[in-house]
């Protein structure tokens, strides 16, 4: 086996199909195929079974597709600590960051970092922020940057807090809120229990749900027509939607913050590349 065959078996571990598994590797399905009974052939063993709508894989294929990754991934260790040794900030930094903050911090933050560092690329995954925790525990990231509250073993540093605020197109009774429709979106269960707990906080009766949407943009824009109140983090809300915002505080007069973490192994310093990101973020953390 080689890099090609290691990428091969986990793309279509992923997939659990041969055709989008061909597609995501840019190859024909029958080059794929082809490569794949060359390891059936070379191992003596079937790897995977057809069913309906795709593949299954064996005992056997199971357990080269876990060799796969972990070859992967040494591969991958390898190629920065060779890079490391030459003591130049240079290579891939591959990065997991939580979907609000790529939206509208994480471009900036990248393109000052190359400028500091022309000879850096960027591998970067977004998602939720539990999305981003499974590529921190499976190391395919060397540096996480979640929102909300997550346990980690690691290293973690706090680089941004944001109120949670109310949004309306019109002013609001804060103590009325029960009576006016009220727009959800999907999210992380981090950020949904703390809407969750400020509004049982305040209320003795749910909110008057009437949209469900798959966005937050799309929970904003229908509030900015006048459909619904919503609660979003500071971060989604710009001067020019021109809405009423109220910052939300609970009965105590505590705020409702969200807190965005930046989270690593101790091992990712021994890379160039990554403590000088960690430095570069930590400064640049003071200034917005």
């Amino acid at each position: 086996m080689d890099e090609k065959d290691w990428v091969a078996i986990r793309v279509l571990y992923e997939e659990r199909n041969i055709s989008r598994a061909a597609e995501r590797l840019y190859i024909s399905q029958p080059a794929l195929t082809y490569r794949l009974k060359n390891l059936e052939q070379q191992f003596g063993t079937s790897l995977f079974f057809k069913i309906r709508g795709g593949i299954e894989f064996t005992s056997e294929g199971l357990y080269l597709a876990n060799y796969a990754d972990e070859m992967i991934k040494k591969m991958q260790r390898t190629k920065d600590h060779i890079l490391n040794m030459k003591n130049e900030v240079r290579g891939t930094l591959r990065l997991g960051v939580s979907s609000n903050f790529a939206q509208y911090k994480l471009p900036r933050i990248l393109k000052r970092f190359s400028e500091k560092y022309p000879n850096v690329q960027f591998n970067v995954n977004t998602g939720w922020s539990t999305d981003i925790m499974n590529l921190l525990h499976s190391s395919s990231v060397q540096l996480g940057i979640l929102r909300g509250n997550y346990n980690w073993y690691g290293i973690k540093t706090l680089i941004h807090k944001e109120r949670l605020c109310l949004i309306s197109k019109k002013e609001v009774d804060m103590t009325k809120l029960a009576e006016l429709p009220f727009i959800n979106y999907k999210t992380d269960s981090s950020l949904k229990g703390l809407i969750d707990g400020w509004w049982h906080d305040r209320f003795s009766e749910p909110p008057f749900v009437t949209m469900e949407t798959d966005r937050q943009e799309t929970c904003k824009e229908m509030v900015k027509n006048d459909l619904g109140i919503a609660i979003l983090p500071e971060i989604c809300l710009q001067p020019s939607d021109h809405l009423h915002t109220y910052q939300l505080t609970y009965k105590n007069g505590e705020p409702v913050v969200r807190n965005t973490w930046l989270m690593y192994d101790q091992d990712s310093l021994r890379l160039s590349i990554v403590k000088s990101f960690i430095e570069f973020l930590n400064d640049y953390s003071n200034t917005y």
